[in-house]
């Protein structure tokens, strides 16, 4: 009889043992092989051709429409919104929201002070604040007509219903 030295078991893959894994997003790290090369008719392996992608900026400048474009930034913070949505940043964190995630955008400036709050509103009731901080308290008027002139020509507000 054959018995084997060490575990049998297969070693563990996920978050607590791997911090870069997440799940659906990357694949577990686990020694897998490459796939092969397709094969021609021959049984040769058929070579890889190069084909010429756009890079990402020449796809946005070719997709991008004319439109109101606002954007706002500090050192910390910055907000974007235009033709695909709104994508807020803080840091080296960031999110995005397309324009049917977004249930309202509210702005508040402040009666002291310099900091523009812009918040995002989901449709499930979340929220996403980002504080601006502004050169001169001149800058809010132009930034609520901006974001009011990219809000008009993209945010769709659900009809309500009157009866």
């Amino acid at each position: 009889m054959e018995q084997r030295i060490g575990s049998s078991s297969q070693p563990l893959e996920g978050a607590g043992f791997d911090p870069a894994f997440i799940p659906g997003l990357t694949s577990p790290g686990s020694g897998e092989a490459e796939k092969p090369k397709p094969e021609d008719a021959e049984g040769d392996a058929a070579p890889e051709e190069d084909v010429d992608e756009p890079t990402a900026e020449e796809t946005e400048e070719e997709v991008a429409p004319e439109g109101p474009v606002f954007e706002a930034s500090d050192r910390r913070a910055r907000i974007v919104a235009d033709h695909k949505g709104v994508r807020l940043s803080l840091d080296d964190q960031s999110c995005e929201f397309r324009w049917d995630e977004i249930g309202a955008i509210e702005t508040e400036s402040p009666r002291f002070g310099k900091r523009f709050t812009i918040t995002v509103h989901t449709p499930d009731l979340r929220w996403y604040p980002i504080e601006i901080e502004a050169t001169s308290r001149s800058s809010f008027t132009e930034w609520d007509e901006q974001l009011d002139a990219v809000m008009d020509e993209y945010f769709e507000e659900e009809p309500t219903e009157t009866e």
